[in-house]
Order: structure tokens, then sequence, then C-alpha cells
């Protein structure tokens, strides 16, 4: 029996079923005997007795009142940053509203969802879907419209389950999903992609850069020619010729250490959408391969560990170190064949192998006739053409035959007389003025803080621990950055030429690490010397730097000069430049304390491409990053991607133009058959939901016409008993 016809019969017994059954069974007794005897009419009583009993039985025709519910069609409004492109984003909102104002359907609900920018993982319309889908009942939910460029990350490879619901009675129906696309038709773009970019490379030696030029959409072919223009830090431009399709490899020279911008854009295609994805931009940071430091111990001291456990934990370091532990005038009588000391190779490391070097440190060393005046200059001469000497001074900087009489001394930053050199007292060293402004000494931890209710660089004690020996010079140029007994200059830095010399007046640095008086910052310290001897673009002592965060500029300048900087002219790209007002960080806070010699600046800063800062002497480079690179990777409005699935699920794909004003909207309906939609209408199917608020019954058989069948067989049965 068919389950509609099965839902509409019922029966209401008119005796109670004890009874029915009871007479069913006598019938079916007596009938069975009287079939035995071969009694003749025993079938037409049979009939009338069942008769009988069906009337009993109550049979009942049952009608059932509805109330039809209304489908719900999901409309789903892309306004994701590709939308942004022309007037896409404008026509979609007015192509929704149109479609919400002339909805006149009865029976159809219209549910809008706006999805915008989900993150980094690209458009994703079909998630967004499925979560609206999930508030509407599966029986009835009619369909689907999507208002999109038809970039999307997430397009299924079939239907979704949500349009596949299942009917009552097992089968799975396929619901329309319809796209209208806010443009005239297929479209072209050129996208510039960069497939491979090192985060660093060797100072040097060359980066290798792999991108690939694609073209998209109809007319285009692989293989086109095209021209790719490079900048690095805003220099002259280099075009290099490509083909479309294929990836190419750009061999990048890292002249220097630090951050390399390198910007990459191609020539626009003719007719393409947007040139957003013409252009892209990527850092590359230049670092030394190894740094190769050769240290220097004038004779055995305690600071000779500390050196080595701060060169030795850097894994990017080189190092080379010697303790002069006999002199050549020292004479003890020990023969030669009892030493079992490495003889000093003077020459090969201050003559042959002297420019390999990256850093020179002279440690607590005393000369003594140990390296001629030859080898003596060429350290000094090593300096000037770009090398880093580091020196720490003790007793052996007092009295005569020290290096300040030797060519190394016309390169240091200070002079200790012989008279008067050497203080021995317990003292703490301090940050100068200049020191809390450069990087070296800027922030190290426990540093006394600047008084700054006084108008002179004072100090406040910190937490320093005390040292108990220390050079007193009598003459310094270069920046001084601590101080030490009676404000005496302590650590001294200058630049020489092409390289860089740091002087510390004192050899108890090692005091720090052995806790003394609650120590102080000695790796940190010698590590940030270290690296600023070997020009480390980070602890330059002037530097101007940009970046680009969240659609603002800001630019920060440090300085040790005592004026800091007021401004500086930025120059967007594509456009004219601007001077922009820097202050101190501090002043945001309402104080005018600018002891730390930084200034900073900000402004808006949402224009692609690369934005040039410039200082006067300093020029910095910045670029905006993609928040959503895939987003941008194709710009095209195009159907050759979700087509398929509009296909399967019987929908339509419609073109709504250019105009945003009135866009090209086909009208909604509800649609019998398998045709979903047509010329200007987009359709979707009767879902037939509804509720049943009521429920009536009519008797099936009539008594009268029960009666009279009944009588009927009874007389048919006696008939043909009474016949021979």
């Amino acid at each position: 029996m068919p389950q509609s016809l099965a839902r509409s019969l019922g029966f209401a017994p008119l005796v109670p079923l004890w009874v029915l059954a009871t007479l069913g069974i006598l019938a079916v007794v007596l009938c069975g005997y009287a079939l035995f005897r071969r009694t003749k009419g025993a079938f037409f009583r049979l009939a009338a007795l069942l008769s009988v009993l069906v009337w009993l039985a109550g049979p009942q025709r049952l009608h059932e009142s509805w109330h039809v519910l209304p489908e719900t069609a999901l409309l789903l409004v892309d306004q994701s940053p590709s939308m942004s492109v022309g007037q896409r984003a404008s026509i979609a909102r007015q192509a929704a509203s149109t479609l919400a104002q002339a909805h006149t359907t009865d029976g159809l609900n219209l549910r809008t969802v706006t999805v915008r920018n989900s993150g980094h993982n690209g458009t994703r319309l079909f998630d967004a879907l499925e979560q609206a889908a999930a508030d509407v009942p599966p029986d009835q939910l009619a369909g689907a419209v999507m208002i999109t460029d038809g970039q999307m990350a997430d397009i299924p490879a079939s239907v979704p389950d949500r349009l596949r619901p299942t009917t009552p009675d097992g089968k799975r129906l396929t619901l329309p999903l319809h796209v209208l696309l806010p443009a005239k038709g297929e479209e072209t773009d050129r996208q510039l992609r960069i497939l491979q970019a090192p985060p660093y490379a060797i100072v040097g030696q060359p980066a290798k850069l792999r991108v690939q030029v694609d073209d998209a959409g109809p007319g285009t072919t692989p293989g086109a020619p095209a021209d790719i223009t490079l900048r690095v830090n805003g220099e002259d431009p280099v075009v290099i010729p490509v083909r479309t399709g294929s990836p190419q490899d750009i061999s990048l020279p890292v002249p220097h250490p630090g951050q390399m911008l390198v910007s990459l854009s191609v020539a626009p295609l003719e007719g393409e959408v947007s040139q957003l994805n013409n252009q892209s931009v990527t850092h590359i940071t230049g670092i030394r391969d190894r740094l190769r430091v050769l240290l220097i111990s004038g004779t055995p001291n305690q600071g000779e560990r500390v050196w080595r456990r701060l060169l030795k934990a850097d894994p990017s370091v080189d190092l080379i170190h010697f303790t002069i532990l006999r002199p050549p005038d020292k004479d003890d009588g020990t023969p030669l064949s009892g030493l079992a000391l490495i003889a000093f190779p003077v020459r090969e490391l201050f003559q042959d192998k002297i420019n390999q070097f990256d850093l020179i440190i002279l440690d607590g060393f005393e000369n003594r006739n140990i390296l001629p005046h030859a080898y003596l200059n060429n350290i000094a001469n090593f300096v000037r053409k770009g090398g880093g000497l580091l020196l720490t001074g003790g007793p052996e900087f007092v009295g005569p035959g020290t290096l300040q009489d030797t060519p190394v001394g016309d390169i240091l930053p200070a002079h200790v007389p012989s008279e008067g050199g050497m203080v021995e007292q317990r003292f703490r060293p301090k940050l100068t003025a200049e020191g809390r402004r450069h990087p070296v000494t800027a922030a190290l931890p426990g540093a006394p803080q600047q008084n700054s209710a006084a108008d002179t660089a004072q100090t406040i004690p910190g937490q320093w621990g005390p040292w108990y020996r220390a050079l007193k010079p009598d003459s310094t140029h270069g920046q001084t950055l601590m101080s030490g007994p009676d404000n005496a200059p302590l650590l001294v830095l200058d630049h020489v030429d092409q390289g860089r010399v740091a002087l510390l007046l004192s050899d108890q640095i090692w005091l720090w690490s052995r806790g003394e008086g609650g120590g102080g910052p000695q790796a940190e310290l010698l590590r940030r010397i270290s690296h600023w001897l070997m020009k480390e673009p980070e602890l330059e002592e002037e530097q101007l730097t940009a970046a680009i965060a969240g659609g603002e500029l800001t630019v920060t300048r440090r300085s040790t000069a005592g004026a800091p900087q007021k401004s500086v002219t930025v120059t967007p790209p594509g456009s004219p430049a601007v001077s922009l007002p820097l202050k101190p960080p501090a002043e945001d806070a309402g104080n005018k304390d600018d002891a730390t010699g930084l200034t900073v600046g900000r402004m808006q800063a949402d224009k692609p491409g690369i934005w040039q800062v410039d200082d006067g002497t300093h020029k910095a480079f910045a670029a905006p990053v993609q928040p959503d690179p895939q987003e941008f990777a194709d710009l095209r409005a195009t159907a050759t991607r979700i087509g398929s699935v509009v296909s399967a699920s019987g929908g339509g794909v419609f073109w709504t133009g250019e105009n945003s004003a009135a866009p090209t909207v086909p009208a909604l309906r509800l649609a019998d058959g398998s045709t979903r939609h047509g010329a200007g209408w987009m359709g979707f199917p009767h879902r037939n939901a509804h509720v049943v608020t009521g429920k009536s019954a009519t008797p099936l058989l009539p008594a009268w016409l029960m009666l009279g069948l009944s009588l009927c067989l009874l007389f048919a049965g006696w008939w043909r008993e009474g016949r021979r």
C-alpha cells in the first residue's frame, strides 16, 4: 500500500476489539465447519459475515489541514578585499539591495549574509554558506545566490551537502546555486609571484630569487614576453626580460649586512582588470658568513674566561685565541727542549692573514718587543681599511713602551699619561649622556637612570657592581659612553677612516661576571661592543628605520647628537614627497625627556609599493605587506572556477555589468520542473514544507450500504442452498 494512502486511512471500531475478534473467530469456525460439511452457499455466508465485521471495524478516511511554510533562499554578498577592485563592492551592495526590494515571490524568503575578509586564507563563501544554512530547517531551504567575483579559496569539487538535502521519502534533492558576477564578462589579469626568496643571504654572495609571471583570462597564452623591473632599497631600476607561465631565476648581489628591501614589478597586460598584483616586495637580510675574531691576551688574567665564553657561545664567530705565557725577554734558564709552549705565529697573524679577520681584541696586551714596529703598523692599517680593534687597558698602559707609543697609539681614542694615569679606588661604572643615547649602551640591564629634573646629565647610581681599578686619560676623542672614577672616561668608541676602535679603560669588567656587588651586564656589553666594531646595522649610532603595519608608516630616527632630528621627508610610491615631523616617544606621555636619542613619526600609508624616507643623510625604505596574499593572487571576475559547481546544482551564472548605479539583476521565482534559471530570472523549487494544523475523519463504508450488501450475500447463500 502506498504510504500516502496508508496515511489517509484509519479505523474506529463500533464494538470493543475483543468482541470484534470473538465474532471473527466464531465466523471463521462456522464457515470452516460448513465447508467441511460441503454445505451449499457457505462462501456467500462467509462473505456476508466478513462484510459485517469490516463494517463493525469502522473504517474511515482521514483528512488533514495544512499550513504551508515559506522557503528560505540564502543571499551571500562577497565584500572581501578582492571586491575592492573597480566598482565591484558597490555593484554587489546595489545588486543585493535590488534583490531584497524587488523580491515579491510568495512563499520565498531571502536571507542576506555579508561575507568579509576571513584572515589569511582567502575568501571562503562556502564556509559562510555552511554556517548560514545550519540555521535553516532542511525542508525549508530553497537554494542560494552568491554575489561574488568568483575568486574563492573553498570551492568544493561537487555540490555541497547543504544543497543536497534528503526528502521524507529518502531521496536526495539538489537545490540550485546561482552566481551573480559584478562585471560584463570574463576578465584578464597579469600576476607577479615570488616563488622563492631567502630571508637571509650571505654578504658577498648572490641571493637567488625565483619569480613567475602568469597571464589569465580570454586571449592570453603562456610564453608571452614581459619585463620585470627590480629595485633594491630604491636604487636605480634593473629591467629583466622574462616569459609568462614559466619560473625565472634572478641573481641579486648582497653588498653589505642589514635589511634589503627588494621591489619587483611587471609591465601591465593590455586590458587587464587591475595592476595591484603586478608588483611584489620581499625582505632579505644580509648577514656575514663567519665573523673571524683574533683574541690576544697579554698575560693570563681573570678576564680570559669571560672573553672565551662570550665569543665561543656565538655560533657565527670563528675565534683564534693566543695567550702570551713567555715573552721574548723572559729567560729563566729553562732549555728550549724543556718548554711545551707553542711559538707565537707573529708573521702569519699580523702580516700574512691579518686582513682575513673582522675583529682584533687585545686584552691586557703589553708589547714588550713581542710585535715588531712593522706588525703594529699593520694593525693600524687593518683598522683604517675597515677592521675593528678592541682594547682593554690595565697597568700595562702606564709606563714606557706601551701600545700608546707605537703606531697603534695613532688610532686609539684616548691617551693615558704615565704620571697619575692609574686610579685604584672603588667606583661604580655609569653611563654618560651620550651613552644613554648610543645603541651599544642604551637600555643596558640595571643601568643608572637619568635624573630628568636636572638640566645636566646627572645620574642616579644603579645596581651595577663596583670595580676597583681604572685608567684616567688626559685626552680623548670619539664617543665616551661610560665614565669611571671622578667622571673620567671609561669606555670610548671612535671611527678611524673605514674602521672602528673601542677602548675600555679598565681590566676589571670580569668582576661583573662574578657577581661582585650585584654584578652587571658584562656579557651583553661586550657582545654589543664587539658587534658594533663589526658594523652590525642594529648598533649604528645614527639610524633611520621605517616600517609599515596596519596601514600606518612608522619612522624611527636614532641619533647620539644632542639636537634630535625634527622632521624627515617621506616619498610615497607614485606621489610627491611630504614632510613628516618627528618627536621623542616620551612626548606621547607628556614628558619632554629626549635622553634616549630617539624620535618617532607616524602617518597613514595605505598605498602599495615602496615608501622612501630621507633625513638628508640616511635613507630608509618600507613597503606594506598584503595581509592576505591569496586574496590578491588573481583579480579577475570569472566564472571558470565555480562554474562546474553551479552547473551541477542546476543554477545559473549572471553578469551584472559594470554600472554600480543600475546593475543587471535577474528576478527571483519559485519554479516547477527541472529548469531553474533562464534569461533574466533564477528560480528555486517548491519544497512543499508544511505543518499540520488539524485532522478530520469520515466513514469509509456507510451503514446502509453495508446492510444491503450483507443481506444480498445472505440471500445469495439461501438461494444457493435451496437449489438441488
